[in-house]
């Protein structure tokens, strides 16, 4: 069972590509529109409260038939979406065209929430509590994505890219920790 704290750490790195697509849909605002930002985190925090509840369920199928390598698959996994943000951290451009409706917000909370269904697939081999767990992953991608809209608006595309690689390196990092933690003191 991962902690509060790992949980967190974990939501706050699955919450950087919700990030960097809010700073690009504040970048899209003349001014400040509290509604659109509210709009934006509630769309990103559903959808990342809402596919790792998918991938562990998918998961769940199978996890007892990997059991004695389920470690190895949540390192990998975490490794994977870890790289690819770190990879993704290096172009730094916005799309600008989508606007804030429905189907939009729609598109985008998936696509900044495909990462997360992965990690409930992490999620069921290390027998995480899923809805506590993607409750807490989803406030803090709410949150998280109206700072992104509010800073977008502000600052532009400064941090886009720094969180992509911060969120990267995060996820790598818990993927490292949970392999240590299992191959050396759950013996």
């Amino acid at each position: 069972m991962e902690s509060i704290l790992s949980i967190s750490i974990i939501g706050v790195g699955l919450a950087m590509d919700a990030f960097a697509a809010s700073i690009c849909k504040g970048l899209s605002l003349t001014k400040r529109d509290f509604s659109k930002t509210i709009k934006v985190g509630l769309c990103f925090g559903i959808f990342q409260t809402i596919m790792p509840i998918f991938g562990f369920l998918l998961a769940s199928t199978f996890a007892d038939k990997i059991k004695s390598i389920d470690h190895w698959v949540a390192f990998f996994l975490l490794s994977y979406i870890g790289f690819n943000m770190i990879k993704e951290s290096r172009v730094a451009t916005c799309d600008l065209d989508s606007g804030f409706d429905f189907k939009s917000l729609v598109l985008i909370g998936i696509a900044t929430s495909i990462d997360a269904m992965a990690v409930g697939i992490s999620f069921a081999f290390l027998n995480v509590e899923i809805y506590s767990a993607s409750i807490l992953i989803g406030i803090i991608t709410l949150v998280i994505s109206m700072l992104g809209v509010t800073l977008g608006n502000i600052f532009g595309i400064k941090y886009k890219q720094a969180a992509e690689f911060a969120g990267g390196v995060i996820l790598i990092a818990m993927g490292v920790k949970i392999l240590i933690q299992h191959l050396f003191f759950l013996k």
